[in-house]
């Protein structure tokens, strides 16, 4: 698995940067949100969260300016049926991270469908399944109302978005938040794997 390529730009279109590292140019299909985050030029230097997808004929790599769009993508692609890669960088190439919570949050489908090619039914889908299944929502409705940490909500979204349950998650985060209330996400992810592990 590749976690993060850091290079320089060596060609940048909007949806696609290629990144030399060490002489190696790796393609990499980035959302427009990161696009425009990074605003990519020939040469810059530049660090990207990355995500490796393998196909039956292909290996694509997708970049994402913070570990937050990452999981995300992730939460997409690995939780919400029917949606492959290419519909999750849709959603976040027209959706921010904070409107897309603020759209699961308060179900509004319409938001998420505004992004190109993303229909209704789908859009309806993605909701459902991340308040119902899922159920991040309620995370980051208290995170919105200030009940739970950035770090807090940032770490259960990571760990969800990796496979873990989501009942397992709180129950290992809960003691952790309680003696580290403005513990980062990364301390917190750290704590939780240890508790979880075997």
């Amino acid at each position: 698995m590749i976690s993060f390529l850091r290079g320089s730009v060596a060609e940048a279109l909007p949806g696609s940067i290629v990144v030399d590292v060490g002489g190696v140019g790796y393609e990499v299909l980035v959302p427009l949100s990161t696009y425009d985050a990074l605003n990519p030029v020939r040469g810059q230097g530049i660090m990207l969260k990355t995500h490796l997808h393998i196909r039956e004929n292909a290996q694509v790599l997708y970049g994402f300016a913070t570990d937050e769009e990452r999981d995300i993508f992730r939460l997409l692609v690995e939780r919400v049926s029917g949606i492959g890669p290419s519909t999750a960088i849709a959603i976040l190439s027209g959706l921010r991270v904070a409107d897309f919570k603020q759209a699961v949050v308060q179900g509004d489908a319409q938001a998420i469908a505004r992004a190109k090619g993303v229909g209704k039914k789908t859009a309806e889908r993605v909701v459902l399944e991340l308040k119902d299944k899922v159920g991040l929502a309620s995370t980051w409705e208290a995170q919105q109302q200030g009940a739970t940490s950035q770090g807090a909500a940032d770490a259960e979204l990571a760990l969800v978005a990796l496979g873990f349950k989501q009942a397992e998650v709180r129950k290992a985060l809960a003691p952790l938040v309680k003696e580290s209330p403005q513990a980062g996400a990364e301390e917190l992810i750290r704590g939780a794997l240890r508790h979880m592990s075997p």
